[in-house]
């Protein structure tokens, strides 16, 4: 969710399980009260709020003190999502999100769990050598730090390259939990515009695999066969802990009907 989602996600709460974890975001046009009042929102609602932290958006050591303090008051800061955001240059003294957790401040403020990226597809602007020495070096600053962790990661319309990135996470020695990106249902024309910004294969055969028509960009699409895809190849030995975070890119309300539905199915 974002700042401005909090009468959405009034909205939606019912269908959603308490205790689930619910990430806001960290946007450029948002401020520090919208960000605090959606994390409050999340928590008086029986959720886990998981604030993100944009580590370029930050233009001070003060301004990252700030928000953490915040949080730290209100009792919504012990879970947080670390990311290095979309300006190319810092507006702070912060590049990336290594730099957040190596500040030993997410810890002093109450963190205890910290959320990180992963990108099964690569990005379209960080190498993918990069990628990997990123995600090797925040896990270990996690660990130098006390802090436990987990990987959310983009999401992807192809099973296989995320299941190929898994078994090289756990080949890296890294042994975070990983939640797997799936985008709730939404406009094909609407998860196209992100698959196209964020880098992700969309290809006739991916989509055709994913249930996507390229022909008809007016349908709506859910993960039905990505989740089923999934999970009839998952292996906890070899994949470890794994579970799902949407992207409610239809939104809350959607997202959420479309998940209790989609469970009853399966236990039916």
């Amino acid at each position: 969710m974002t700042g401005k989602d909090v009468p959405k996600l009034e909205e939606a709460a019912g269908l959603i399980p308490q205790g689930t974890r619910i990430n806001v975001t960290f946007l450029g046009n948002e401020n520090l009260r919208m960000r605090l009042d959606a994390a409050r929102a999340v928590k008086r609602l029986g959720f886990v709020p998981v604030p993100h932290f944009s580590a370029r958006r930050l233009g001070s050591r003060a301004d990252f003190e700030q928000f953490l303090g915040g949080l730290r008051a209100d009792g919504t800061g012990t879970d947080v999502f670390a990311i290095g955001g979309d300006p190319t240059r810092p507006e702070g003294p912060y590049e990336d999100s290594l730099a957040l957790i190596e500040s030993g401040l997410l810890r002093e403020y109450g963190v205890r769990h910290v959320g990180i990226s992963g990108y099964p597809e690569g990005h379209p602007a960080i190498s993918g050598e990069a990628l990997w020495s990123a995600l090797r070096d925040k896990s270990a600053a996690m660990a130098a730090q006390g802090l436990d962790g987990g990987i959310i990661t983009q999401f992807g319309f192809d099973v296989d390259p995320v299941l190929a990135w898994i078994e090289r996470v756990r080949d890296e020695g890294i042994a975070l939990p990983i939640r797997i990106g799936v985008p709730g249902p939404a406009g094909v024309r609407r998860l196209m515009g992100y698959a196209a910004r964020f880098g992700v294969g969309t290809s006739a055969s991916i989509a055709k695999k994913y249930g996507l028509s390229l022909t008809n960009l007016m349908g709506t699409a859910g993960p039905d066969r990505f989740l089923r895809a999934l999970a009839d190849a998952y292996e906890p030995v070899r994949h470890g802990t794994v579970k799902i975070h949407f992207y409610t890119f239809g939104g809350l309300r959607a997202t959420s009907e479309w998940i209790v539905q989609f469970r009853k199915e399966a236990l039916a």
